[in-house]
């Protein structure tokens, strides 16, 4: 069987691919249905996109390549693309984008566009085995059971990266790349919880608040939780990217105040205050009592001297923690690292050395932060290879 366009991978950036690849494509996924990163994103309800997407929000060895993609189609054409399907959705906070019902109506819009454009859509498919010659590709495939050959003159790997296994992530995006003689840069988890000795934070498992969570290379005003394992929320998934074994971390349990101004003025007015009973009006009752077991929070507000005061303060704008670890691929959002942006054009994300070679999505090393960021890389990433396909065929 022969085609124009073989893409690799049903997920978000393989589906909007698909849509917008030209005539003749045929879209392969091993798993039993499309988009299944879709269907779990948002609780549910699919955080597609952010209103504040913008090129500083992402992560990768060229901290350039992705601009051009994500300024030719932009969080306004994903929104028109929704909007021209009935899709109701709404703004969370700081610009994050949802579904009002369901993440399954993205999913299915995808591929409604993609019958619009004619593509197939074979599912319970595997890859055996690539090669390029004669100006083709050569797909041997393995198709519910059976072995099916497979030639295009395109090939987009969109098989993303090795982020939630259990759904069948794999790295088979990097070895394709390799096979043809591109580099990968280091992958690691990212948007992850992380990890401490399983008895640290275990007795507040459940308490959240917002914190500012913060290393030497950046920082995140946003929640905070306290699990089982250690510590997530957004704030942590946010940092967990920049994060690396052995660093340590650091924790304002209270952003945007002035905590020795407070507790001085407090000490003039109710001296006879336990320090416990102040912090836990400005902070968890059960976080409290857990930093006690850690540091000096005896006495009163009267017997606190300013020396002590200042010293508090400074612990609790900037509690310092080291991580064991992170909860790696199986709870990670996405993969941090992946084929090397070098030697793809940045405009077509077509290999500068084989072509017809396309990678697009997660399985390139661009990451984009928490909050539907990475999604619209998805889609902006697709659009260009689609784009350029369907041009050069035109």
């Amino acid at each position: 069987m022969q085609v124009k366009t073989l893409i690799l991978g049903a997920g978000a950036a393989g589906l909007m691919a698909a849509a917008y690849a030209g005539r003749d494509v045929l879209l392969i996924d091993h798993a039993k249905a499309p988009g299944e990163k879709i269907r779990i994103s948002g609780g549910g309800r699919c955080n597609f996109t952010n209103m504040h997407c913008a090129p500083g929000a992402f992560l990768g060895e060229n901290p350039h390549f992705h601009k051009s993609a994500l300024a030719r189609y932009t969080q306004w054409d994903f929104l028109d693309l929704v909007g021209r399907h009935g899709i109701a959705w709404h703004e969370k906070t700081l610009g994050q984008l949802f579904c009002d019902e369901k993440a399954t109506q993205i999913v299915a819009m995808l591929l409604d566009e993609m019958e619009r454009a004619q593509a197939r859509l074979w599912l319970q498919t595997e890859v055996k085995g690539l090669r390029h010659a004669g100006g083709l590709f050569h797909a041997s495939l393995d198709r519910e059971g059976r072995r099916e050959t497979v030639t295009a003159q395109n090939l987009i790997v969109a098989t993303g990266g090795k982020s939630i296994p259990k759904m069948g992530a794999t790295g088979l995006a990097y070895d394709i790349a390799r096979q043809f003689g591109h580099s990968v840069t280091e992958t690691r988890p990212a948007l992850v919880p992380l990890t401490f000795d399983k008895t640290r934070f275990a007795p507040i498992s459940g308490v959240s608040l917002p914190v500012r969570a913060f290393n030497a290379r950046t920082g995140f005003d946003e929640a905070l939780l306290f699990t089982h394992r250690g510590l997530s929320g957004p704030a942590i998934l946010q940092l967990s990217s920049y994060w690396r074994e052995g660093e340590e971390i650091r924790i304002d349990l209270l952003p945007g105040q002035q905590l020795a101004a407070h507790l001085r003025a407090q000490r003039g007015t109710h001296g006879r205050r336990a320090l416990t009973t102040e912090l836990g009006a400005l902070m968890p009752a059960r976080l409290v009592s857990l930093l006690a077991q850690e540091m000096d929070l005896s006495g009163n507000l009267a017997d606190l001297a300013d020396r002590r005061i200042d010293a508090l303060s400074e612990t609790l704008h900037g509690w310092t923690l080291k991580p064991t670890g992170s909860e790696g691929y199986r709870t990670a959002e996405v993969t941090l690292g992946g084929v090397s942006t070098r030697g793809i054009s940045s405009k077509t994300m077509m290999s500068e050395t084989v072509p017809g070679l396309y990678f697009i999505g997660e399985a390139l090393d661009v990451t984009g932060w928490l909050g539907g960021y990475n999604f619209q890389w998805a889609w902006s990433s697709a659009v260009a290879a689609g784009r350029h396909i369907d041009a050069v065929e035109t």
